[in-house]
């Protein structure tokens, strides 16, 4: 296939391709691609650019700021009602309210604050969203996430006092170190603390996170074509 050809390719033909490409590397690791859910990363693009791969089938979407979201997807649910909407980016304490209403699931908890507001709000809202808290796994000073050794303090809060149910892990890697490094440290941190959930790879690298055992692969670029 020439770069030119890749180019012209709309994202309904990249989303099979992806989808291919999951089940293989979940088949190559023993598991059923069944148990890898792809989430079509929609940030930038807008209901046009979304619209065909709604109409494709894909259900998943994440967006990584509760404002751009909240302007686009309320009238694509109007048509598309099944829809599971992922927040994957850092959540600001000021916009908790409108991130419960708004999303299913929440996949960058990574402080006190941050939790203490959810569990409020779902409170509030009668709401159960699926909850992850982001491992900072490079323990990078400009990257959000919560330090692996301060992780189990985080998730005793969470489980223990605010009552809430955390389905999993998810990570960032560093973009100069091997991903594959971070995936098997993520899904350790899992383990040990009875997690079965594992949100990581992304476009470069959902095929490995998929062999570390990831549960949730976030795919934006790969699907969309490149952002301005």
């Amino acid at each position: 296939m020439t770069p030119a050809a890749e180019i012209q390719k709309g994202p309904v033909a990249r989303l099979a391709e992806i989808e291919a490409e999951i089940a293989v590397a979940a088949e190559e690791a023993g598991r059923k691609p069944a148990d890898v859910q792809l989430i079509a990363v929609s940030k930038t693009f807008d209901a046009p650019q979304i619209t065909p791969v709604l109409e494709a089938g894909q259900r998943r979407f994440g967006e990584n700021r509760v404002q751009e979201a909240a302007g686009k997807w309320p009238a694509l649910r109007q048509q598309f009602a099944d829809v599971e909407l992922h927040l994957i980016g850092p959540l600001q304490s000021n916009k908790t309210r409108e991130a419960v209403e708004l999303f299913d699931a929440i996949h960058s908890i990574d402080r006190p604050k941050i939790a203490r507001g959810i569990a409020e709000e779902m409170a509030k809202q009668g709401r159960k969203l699926k909850l992850f808290v982001q491992v900072n796994t490079g323990e990078e000073a400009q990257k959000a996430g919560v330090l692996p050794r301060e992780l189990p303090a985080l998730l005793a809060l969470c489980r223990d006092e605010l009552g809430l149910t955390i389905d999993g892990l998810m990570c960032i890697p560093p973009v100069d170190e091997e991903p594959a490094i971070h995936f098997a440290f993520l899904a350790k941190l899992a383990a040990e603390n009875d997690m079965a959930g594992l949100s990581m790879g992304m476009s470069d690298d959902f095929a490995t996170a998929v062999a570390f055992g990831a549960t949730h692969v976030r795919v934006g670029s790969a699907i969309f074509g490149g952002r301005s």
